[in-house]
């Protein structure tokens, strides 16, 4: 019997005013890519722990996960498990091959807000 249970629930970081970010990133996305999104996450919630393609650590308690959206755009959310929870801290679009060092400090802010 196969397993439909997620392993890990995806919640969405809200600031103290009461702004949820990645979720606001996600709805100004095309509605192609917000299913391709919504899609990789929901990977990651059912197959936790999962790597590569759909996931890869990014140190430090970050995880990030990997969505390839139209015109070859390349999408991250970068998120933490606390609490046995999945806490979506950050989303943005990648245009370079490493993850820019201001959007790893945003994230890791945002997750000692959680912790």
């Amino acid at each position: 019997m196969v397993d439909r249970s997620k392993k890990l629930a995806a919640f969405f970081f809200e600031n103290a005013g009461g702004h949820q970010p990645v979720r606001d990133w996600i709805l100004r996305l095309t509605i192609e890519d917000r299913k391709l999104v919504g899609r990789d996450i929901q990977k990651v919630e059912f197959g936790w722990p999962i790597g590569l393609p759909y996931c890869r650590s990014l140190g430090g308690g970050l995880w990030e996960v990997r969505s390839d959206l139209t015109d070859g755009k390349i999408g991250r959310v970068i998120f933490c498990v606390a609490r046995n929870r999945m806490v979506l801290l950050h989303g943005f679009i990648k245009k370079t091959q490493k993850t820019p060092p201001r959007d790893l400090q945003l994230a890791l802010k945002r997750m000692k807000e959680v912790e």
